[in-house]
């Protein structure tokens, strides 16, 4: 989430969504359907990136367990023609 300049990481189960962002002087908080998904202190600096080490680990064993579900498209079985037949085809053969 972005608080004036800065960012503040939420919990991944957040990502994409809309979360109301409460902020005062000294903590920037946030929640998504009613669990709290983030909990910082402010930083007054700007252009700032913020991550919270367990919005990390989160995010790290997701992107595991993602990963292990996903398997690579199996190449297409294509017909591999010779450039000449499209010459021919269009009549520019030489």
């Amino acid at each position: 989430m972005r608080l004036d300049s800065n960012d503040y990481s939420v919990h991944p189960s957040a990502v994409g969504r809309r979360v109301p962002v409460r902020a005062d002087l000294d903590r920037v908080r946030a929640w998504c359907e009613g669990d709290l998904v983030a909990d910082q202190v402010r930083l007054w600096a700007r252009h700032q990136t913020i991550s919270d080490p367990e919005h990390l680990a989160a995010a790290k064993l997701l992107r595991h367990q993602h990963g292990r579900m996903l398997r690579p498209a199996p190449e297409p079985q294509v017909q591999i023609r010779c450039l000449d037949d499209y010459d021919t085809a269009l009549g520019v053969t030489t």
